[in-house]
């Protein structure tokens, strides 16, 4: 991918805080979507989201795994359905168990490494979609799907015909030592926790005993609240136990299918020194690592919309990608 921010962006908080407040998502009509309701094996709900595309039966189908906290609302996700819409192929956008704007009713949430969420859905999209499925992630979103990728090996051929991660963070300890420190802390972990506290006490609510308020409460990054909620809840020992085994770089070296790994060298969540290299991954894995571009940012300012600029680099990236592999 070569990517270049406009001058007027310098430097990763830029490109990230940027694209997702003020740079354009689409062009042409906002993406409409349609909901559905999907009963999980443990009797829990995850809500999808279709595009409204005009596409044809048998186009292929692009399915959106998002990020921490994110949802078909997110600026990414608009992007990506928009230009999903323009290459004629359908869109989904899966959400993550109390993502759709609904606490999930089983005593979990979700998490980094949800690889079995990931085959689930997939296999039913496969089932459901007469066209090829190809799936991209977003951030967390990405880390669970490349984890998936990793695990299932030459059996993930059967179900996508190409897959792609966006700004993941692959190693887990790496980016959430890089989000517990500085302006991260004090900005990015801010605002993650400021809707995933309310869940956590909501899921608690809903499931006495599950996890201890107090805790809770006094979770000041993602580490704490990783250590209370997220790993005891879905079956790590503590946060080390749960970053270690959730992180899909160690498994790259086992995807067969055709992946892209995009990854931005100037990622705030992200170290550049955490990134695979080409002895990391197989030989179906590309590795996209331009030096700029933030977190899930990628504005670009073309000469017919130079202010505020869009954030369509990086899905047309991605669909080119994919294009190839179809």
């Amino acid at each position: 991918m070569n990517y270049s921010a406009p001058w007027w962006l310098p430097g990763g908080n830029l490109q990230t805080i940027w694209a997702a407040l003020s740079a354009r998502r689409f062009a042409g009509p906002a993406p409409v979507f349609r909901r559905e309701r999907w009963t999980t094996p443990d009797l829990d709900f995850v809500d999808v989201d279709f595009a409204e595309n005009a596409s044809r039966p048998d186009a292929p189908l692009l399915v959106i795994f998002h990020g921490l906290e994110g949802s078909s609302s997110s600026h990414y996700a608009e992007a990506l359905a928009a230009v999903a819409r323009a290459h004629g192929w359908a869109c989904a956008v899966p959400h993550f168990r109390g993502c759709s704007g609904e606490l999930n009713y089983a005593p979990r949430a979700y998490h980094s490494g949800d690889f079995e969420e990931i085959d689930w859905l997939l296999r039913r999209f496969k089932a459901e979609h007469a066209g090829p499925v190809l799936a991209v992630g977003v951030s967390l979103g990405g880390n669970a799907l490349m984890r998936w990728a990793g695990e299932f090996g030459a059996d993930a051929a059967s179900v996508v015909s190409a897959v792609a991660s966006v700004c993941s963070p692959l190693d887990l300890a790496a980016s959430g030592w890089a989000i517990g420190r500085g302006f991260n802390r004090q900005v990015y972990t801010r605002m993650f926790l400021k809707t995933m506290v309310p869940k956590a006490l909501a899921k608690l609510a809903q499931h006495p005993g599950l996890c201890s308020r107090d805790t809770v409460l006094a979770a000041h990054d993602l580490y704490a609240f990783d250590n209370v909620f997220t790993a005891p809840i879905h079956g790590f020992k503590d946060t080390d136990d749960y970053w270690t085994r959730a992180s899909a770089k160690p498994h790259l070296r086992k995807i067969a299918v055709p992946a892209l790994v995009l990854n931005a060298l100037n990622d705030p969540f992200v170290p550049a020194w955490s990134l695979p290299q080409a002895g990391d991954v197989s030989r179906s894995v590309s590795l996209w690592q331009p030096a700029q571009g933030g977190h899930v940012g990628f504005p670009s300012a073309p000469p017919e919309a130079p202010f505020p600029g869009d954030v369509r680099a990086m899905p047309e990236a991605v669909a080119a990608f994919f294009e190839a592999h179809l």
